[in-house]
Formats: structure tokens, sequence, C-alpha cells
């Protein structure tokens, strides 16, 4: 297996850190670390992380994962956006489909279908 670098680019004036699909997983505090870590080195504002990067406990709100994920970021200032379709997890959860609609109505954490909904995002 191959491994493409992350990506740094700049979208409405934004400095975007972009995730290679198959990097590690996002699956807890850790590997949040290593990528706000390689934000920072980059000095990114923004980490888009593809749903293939995206564990499956991340999904189940109960394991906590989701919540250890974004308050690092949190802490760190760092703005996350999961980039990919996770509407089978959505309609498997009424918690997270709340979850999944909280966060993209503020600027911390967002789910988005593809880069041009990002773009849009950023845009606005």
């Amino acid at each position: 297996m191959t491994t493409h670098p992350n990506t740094l680019e700049t979208l409405h004036g934004t400095r975007v850190l972009r995730c290679a699909p198959d990097g590690p997983l996002l699956d807890g505090e850790r590997a949040a670390l290593d990528l706000i870590g390689d934000a920072f080195g980059q000095e990114a504002e923004l980490v888009v992380v593809p749903v293939e990067r995206i564990s499956d406990e991340f999904f189940r709100l109960r394991s906590g994962v989701a919540g250890d994920v974004v308050q690092k970021f949190v802490n760190y200032r760092l703005r996350l956006a999961v980039l990919g379709d996770i509407s089978a997890h959505v309609a498997a959860s009424d918690a997270l489909r709340d979850f999944v609609y909280e966060s993209n109505q503020g600027s911390q954490l967002w789910f988005v279908a593809d880069a041009a909904e990002l773009d849009e995002r950023l845009r606005t």
C-alpha cells in the first residue's frame, strides 16, 4: 500500500491540510494529536480528513472517540472537516444525525459530502 502525503492548500483564504485517503485511521486522541502536529507544522487552520480515514468507533458516539477527537481540535484551535459520504452511519443513529446537524451549524467541525461542499462552506 502506498501512502500519499497530506497536502496543504489555501481555499478562500483558509490554509487547509487535506489528508490523503490511505493514511492512518483517526481513531482517538493519539491520532488526533498526530494530525494536529502535522497541521501546526504547516500552519494549517483546517484539517480535512476523508471518511475512509475515520474509524467506525468515531461514528458510534457512545464510544467517546468523536468527543475525544473534537475536543483535541478545539483545545488547539484547529477546525476539522470530515469529507465523504456518511449517510449509512447517519441512517443508523438518530444521535449521530443530530450531532452532524449541530456540528454543521458551527465552524469547528463540519461533515461535508465532497470537495465542492467544502469549497462552498469556506466561501461563505
